[in-house]
């Protein structure tokens, strides 16, 4: 399996990461448990995750995905096998929100705590708080990574002009700076991450590990028209809006490439986002053994330059 620096850190990850927003929502622990020896088994090793998973479901509070994951370290033999990335910001209720120090001192040891690890790969400010200074963020960061707590830090749902500004504080003051971006990306959403993000992450080496990369499985096939959206009710209304005369087209370049490639539509639109230079791994989910299989796939996919233009011309925007 090809490896992949995360930004310009020495931590080295398969092409591919696992989204850990599934486990503790639309599988249980069992099969969260299942589907990570797999991917582990299959020589990947970088998996996401947030302090918010998954609050939104009814009863839970948060942190329940970074549970699953640290009961399934606890078994033992992998910590070193793996790179643990997680996320701080979201509103986690009773004030528990945003990215000053002394609440990211706070969140991480709880994270910490939940992972049942003595340290976090990839730190990530899940939002962009405007109401903190770069300083004040970055300097709790800085103050974890001498700490051990966390090797290096990435950032998710910033835009061009923040992420630059955040980048001169850090190396006004000596701060760690974000090696990472969490954008959303896909071949049905290109516009926002390629006009201006893109080119920022090339030129100073931030890696990419976008999210949504399947569009909340669009690309995957599973819905080509409006009676399929019952087929996940947690989906089905974010997928509606992707079933349109651009959308149907890029499932038919996916169908295309496919049966060119004896391969699979959502295994064809991740080798699309591996193969960009800009992405060191995009962030997939499965709540199956079989789904997984598609993702692993996707990583021993070999696009051809006629497929990416046929799926680049069909995504145009």
């Amino acid at each position: 399996m090809q490896q992949r620096k995360l930004g310009k850190s020495d931590i080295a990850v398969a092409p591919l990461a696992f989204g850990g927003n599934v486990f503790g929502w639309s599988i249980d622990e069992k099969t969260s448990f299942s589907i990570l020896d797999k991917f582990v088994e299959s020589g990947l090793n970088l998996i996401d995750t947030a302090d918010v998973y998954s609050r939104w479901v009814p009863g839970n509070q948060g942190g329940e995905s970074e549970t699953i994951i640290g009961k399934w370290l606890a078994q033992g033999g992998r910590r070193d096998k793996v790179v643990i990335a997680t996320k701080v910001g979201k509103d986690m209720g009773e004030g528990r929100v945003g990215l000053k120090k002394a609440y990211i001192q706070r969140a991480v040891e709880d994270s910490l705590r939940r992972l049942q690890t003595d340290y976090i790969d990839l730190y990530q400010s899940h939002d962009d708080d405007r109401s903190t200074p770069f300083e004040e963020t970055l300097e709790a960061y800085g103050d974890l990574v001498r700490a051990g707590k966390v090797r290096i830090i990435g950032a998710s749902n910033y835009d061009a002009d923040r992420l630059a500004q955040a980048r001169q504080v850090g190396q006004q003051l000596g701060l760690p700076l974000y090696q990472t971006l969490q954008p959303e990306y896909s071949l049905i959403a290109r516009e926002d991450f390629e006009r201006k993000l893109e080119p920022y992450c090339l030129e100073h080496g931030v890696g990419v590990i976008g999210f949504y990369s399947l569009a909340s499985g669009f690309l995957s096939g599973k819905y080509r028209s409006e009676a399929d959206l019952g087929k996940s009710a947690a989906r089905g209304g974010r997928v509606k809006g992707y079933l349109n005369e651009r959308g149907l087209k890029i499932l038919a370049a996916l169908d295309t490439v496919a049966e060119r490639r004896a391969s699979t539509p959502a295994s064809v639109a991740l080798a699309w986002l591996i193969a960009r230079p800009s992405v060191t791994a995009p962030i997939a989910s499965a709540t199956s053994l079989a789904q997984l299989d598609a993702l692993v796939a996707a990583t021993r996919l070999q696009l051809g330059a006629d497929d990416i233009s046929l799926l680049d011309q069909a995504s145009a925007y």
